[in-house]
């Protein structure tokens, strides 16, 4: 990144439209845990109850907690947070690996939301693609629809991974913008191994769109995804909320050190002239 010593602890700075660039990887679970809190006080007072996907990781992990701590925890009001999660590994809950257990561990354990509110995507089940549709029938009993008939979340956080996928979706895998499924369950190549996700209609419907990202390992990637055009396009790429929807990425310094930002403009402003000319004010002779 061109100049990234105006960054200054707990205030981000905006380089790119959308792209806020902390100093660090804690202000960026701060950041996030902020942006939580906010989103969450707007749509209680407008829908009457958030709605949040979460993700795994360990900027989630800091996020969360963040949220239990002394600080936040009493800033949001859990009756009326509904918990989603954005993937799965098919794992059972209290697997390490599980995003759902991170979560519960980190968060959900130290705040007082219902268990009834906490809806986690049972991957562990023999039957991973019985399992979907069961998660499918769960958003539609807690979610409104969009004009498209696809669940609309009041915010789903999302992570990047250094080969530019986002949830489950994955390079080389099928990235389908036209499915009508909402939740589906990729293979994993690399891993083989099955995981659930939303798919990418799912994400587009969304409200707001935040992806986490830190760490110099992420550089690359982050600037290929903002700023390059890949042909087929990464996952990560491919997610555009629509219907005003926004799409943010809330970033530390050192993922941010190889994006450009835009070049000033450096268009003279037009000559403001104070005469007149035969009684027309501003009208050059």
């Amino acid at each position: 990144m061109a100049d990234t010593g105006g960054v200054r602890r707990g205030v981000p700075q905006e380089i790119l439209p959308g792209v806020h660039v902390y100093a660090s990887p804690g202000e960026v679970a701060r950041g996030a845990a902020r942006l939580f809190i906010d989103y969450a006080w707007q749509a209680i007072a407008k829908d009457g109850r958030f709605s949040v996907a979460l993700s795994g990781g360990n900027t989630p992990r800091a996020m969360f907690a963040n949220l239990a701590s002394d600080e936040f925890r009493g800033q949001v009001d859990w009756a009326k947070v509904h918990v989603f999660w954005g993937d799965e590994r098919a794992v059972p809950p209290d697997n390490a690996e599980s995003n759902y257990g991170m979560a519960r561990r980190e968060l959900l354990i130290r705040v007082p939301i219902p268990e009834s509110n906490v809806h986690r995507m049972q991957a562990e089940k023999p039957n991973i693609g019985r399992a979907a549709h069961e998660y499918e029938e769960v958003l539609r009993k807690n979610l409104d629809l969009d004009d498209r008939g696809f669940p609309r979340f009041h915010l789903i956080f999302l992570g990047l991974g250094v080969e530019g996928h986002t949830a489950s979706l994955f390079p080389g895998g099928r990235v389908d913008r036209q499915t009508s499924r909402w939740v589906s369950t990729p293979m994993v190549t690399k891993l083989n191994m099955r995981r659930m996700t939303l798919t990418l209609p799912v994400l587009d419907a969304a409200m707001r769109v935040a992806f986490l990202v830190v760490g110099d390992e992420k550089a690359d990637i982050l600037h290929k995804v903002l700023q390059e055009k890949c042909d087929p396009p990464l996952p990560a790429q491919l997610v555009q909320p629509r219907d005003r929807g926004l799409r943010l990425f809330l970033v530390d310094k050192a993922a941010a050190a190889k994006l450009v930002p835009p070049a000033p403009d450096k268009t003279p402003s037009p000559a403001k002239s104070t005469g007149t000319t035969r009684g027309r004010p501003g009208r050059p002779a």
